[in-house]
């Protein structure tokens, strides 16, 4: 009877460790706050291709959480997005919506996503209607490493692995300090200075 005891004992223990490992998603109480995306925020850059993305990510604050994205080839800008994460009715949505050169709108609407899965330093979600993407997620591999990964509406899978900017010199930064052409030992922080209210 007793050795019946450890051997169930053991076996509930081994399921919940599996359970522990198994990443959240959104039917078993993913996260809902944009606090738990904190790891999102920085400044990102790296190649596509021939180009350049840069992902621009803000602090979470208020119930959203949002980045200024910028691709670039060569010398030229060829795409502008905004991201906007919400707390929304218990779960997370993102809307994402890209301009070309001039400011012109690539599609009318932004496109909105629901959250699907989160685990430590990861976010995926998923398309609730039509628009360029299926799939997208983020993940934070390393402090100095973001990864953007996705699906295409076509069902083009995509990754794009950016690294963390550093700070170069900006003598106007509080705290900062001067670094040669290597990088600084840690990532870029600025504080703007305003001396006159925006609005």
């Amino acid at each position: 009877m007793k050795q019946r005891s450890i051997v169930s004992l053991t076996l509930s223990l081994t399921a919940l460790l599996l359970l522990a490992a198994v990443p959240v998603t959104a039917a078993e109480g993913a996260a809902s706050s944009v606090a738990d995306l904190a790891w999102m925020t920085g400044s990102w850059k790296g190649a596509t291709g021939a180009g350049t993305l840069e992902e621009n990510w803000l602090r979470p604050d208020a119930g959203t959480i949002a980045s200024l994205v910028r691709g670039t080839n060569g010398t030229a800008t060829n795409m502008i997005e905004l991201i906007v994460i919400e707390e929304e009715e218990g779960t997370l949505m993102l809307r994402l919506q890209q301009w070309n050169p001039g400011y012109q709108p690539r599609s009318p609407e932004p496109q909105v996503m629901r959250l699907v899965e989160s685990g430590k330093n990861s976010v995926t979600f998923e398309a609730t209607g039509e628009g360029g993407l299926k799939r997208l997620g983020y993940s934070r591999p390393a402090d100095d490493q973001f990864v953007v990964k996705g699906e295409t509406a076509r069902g083009q899978v995509f990754e794009i692995k950016l690294e963390a900017q550093y700070l170069v010199s900006n003598s106007r930064a509080s705290n900062s300090r001067t670094c040669d052409s290597r990088p600084c030992d840690r990532p870029l922080v600025m504080i703007l200075e305003l001396h006159t209210p925006l609005f």
